[in-house]
């Protein structure tokens, strides 16, 4: 039993370095050769949506959701951040700077540093702290937390992207009520049902990862993707080639 968890743990290990230096090299492949993506409608609105906020003066709402970055939820968190920075890049020449609400103490720290640095890139001085807020620790006080932005602060573009349950659909139909765009992905799959009946627009299952690599974040991101590409087509192989020893009694 021992032998098999090490056996497992060295594969785990195995397939972690190999995502990691397949993403290093595509990723410097990727700065010179960029890639193309199937067309996500989702993310031509939030285009134009971004472009909106910049012209109008209006302000961007992102929400993180309440992922733990040391939880099986992180990676959704860290996805979150990863749109916020590129959204916070592209609203830097507007009158308002975005904003960013989290359920997640660590991830609103976060929040606020990833603001700050865009901030800075983009010449500002005026950075203001609270733009990046921890709204509430449990589902629905966070999802109250972040009604208020949206109603009382010349919003017009919401993003919820990250960890989320039914309390999603809070944040979405205030954003409905308040002729705001809005944009919404989760990993948790009872969020995602409710909405894609109440958001605007929804990005389904592993869209939410890809978010980073279609808003331009970088070739790292787009990288990955190619790469999650990559390991579907060698899990595929292991499972076909084990049917297939197993068939032939070798297993």
């Amino acid at each position: 039993m021992i032998g098999n968890e090490i056996i497992l743990g060295l594969v785990a290990f195995g397939v972690v370095f190999l995502s990691a230096g397949l993403m290093l090299a595509l990723s410097i492949l990727r700065a010179k050769n960029p890639p193309s993506f199937r067309s996500l409608p989702a993310f031509d609105r939030l285009r134009r949506a971004v472009g909106r906020v910049v012209e109008d003066g209006s302000r961007l709402h992102v929400s993180l959701g309440r992922g733990g970055l040391v939880t099986p939820q992180g990676a959704s968190a860290l996805a979150g951040l990863s749109i916020l920075r590129r959204l916070a890049d592209l609203t830097s020449a507007g009158d308002k700077p975005p904003i960013a609400t989290s359920g997640d103490a660590a991830l609103a720290l976060l929040s606020q540093a990833t603001l700050q640095e865009a901030a800075e890139n983009s010449g500002q001085l005026d950075y203001d702290p609270s733009a990046g807020r921890l709204t509430g620790l449990t589902p629905f006080s966070y999802a109250a937390g972040a009604i208020p932005p949206i109603r009382d602060e010349n919003v017009s573009a919401t993003v919820l992207m990250g960890n989320f349950g039914i309390e999603a659909a809070l944040i979405t139909d205030v954003a409905n009520r308040s002729n705001t765009f809005s944009l919404a992905s989760s990993d948790n799959l009872a969020a995602q049902a409710v909405m894609y009946a109440t958001a605007q627009e929804t990005l389904i299952g592993e869209e939410l990862f890809a978010a980073g690599a279609y808003a331009d974040s970088g070739p790292f991101h787009a990288s990955s993707l190619t790469v999650q590409d990559i390991l579907r087509w060698l899990a595929i192989a292991v499972m076909l080639g084990g049917a297939l020893l197993k068939a032939a009694g070798i297993l």
